[in-house]
């Protein structure tokens, strides 16, 4: 079965790449707007789930990540000095980083720890003006530049990155996708 990225994510084409997975990727150009009141994770799954509706001929795969400090979501900042102060609020402090997976009707989510070092001004200031985080949840990116800030990360390392590898590939192989490693 063949098999469809839906999602415009560079961090999510190289990982699958990396693993040899064929696919063709076609963004879903969707309202990401968190509903007033919606719960954090019923957000990130109905991204996921909408970003995956069924394409004929296709195993739909798609993702959506956030980063959250306490119930405040941190998706993608606006601008520079909204990566500030996204990067501020994350200085020093463990936040959550949830990301869920649809492929095909099927979602699931999860869920890592991050932990960042504390920040000072010029950290920020440094880490916002280099455009690393400019399209990423919560300004960063673990595999960049912010990963130098990171004291500690439980659960999945691929999951901060936007894609939990384990996961998706498991339901990848579930749907029928044909993976690189025949059994």
């Amino acid at each position: 079965m063949k098999l469809l990225l839906c999602s415009a994510s560079p961090r999510r084409r190289d990982l699958l790449s990396a693993l040899g997975i064929e696919f063709v990727a076609a963004p879903s150009h969707i309202d990401e707007s968190r509903r007033p009141g919606e719960p954090v994770l019923d957000y990130v799954r109905r991204m996921a789930r909408e970003k995956a509706r069924a394409r004929l001929g296709f195993v739909a795969l798609a993702a959506d990540t956030v980063v959250v400090v306490g119930d405040e979501v941190l998706g993608k900042p606006s601008d520079r000095s909204d990566a500030a102060r996204m990067l501020r609020l994350l200085s020093g402090i463990e936040h959550r980083v949830i990301t869920a997976v649809c492929v095909g009707d099927r979602v699931t989510s999860v869920t890592t720890t991050v932990k960042f070092a504390p920040l000072s001004e010029t950290q920020v200031r440094w880490l916002a003006d280099s455009g690393d985080g400019d399209d990423k949840a919560g300004a960063y990116a673990v595999q960049g530049l912010a990963g130098a800030f990171v004291e500690r990360i439980d659960g999945s390392f691929t999951n901060v990155v936007g894609l939990p590898l384990a996961e998706t590939v498991a339901m990848l192989a579930e749907a029928g996708v044909e993976l690189p490693w025949k059994d």
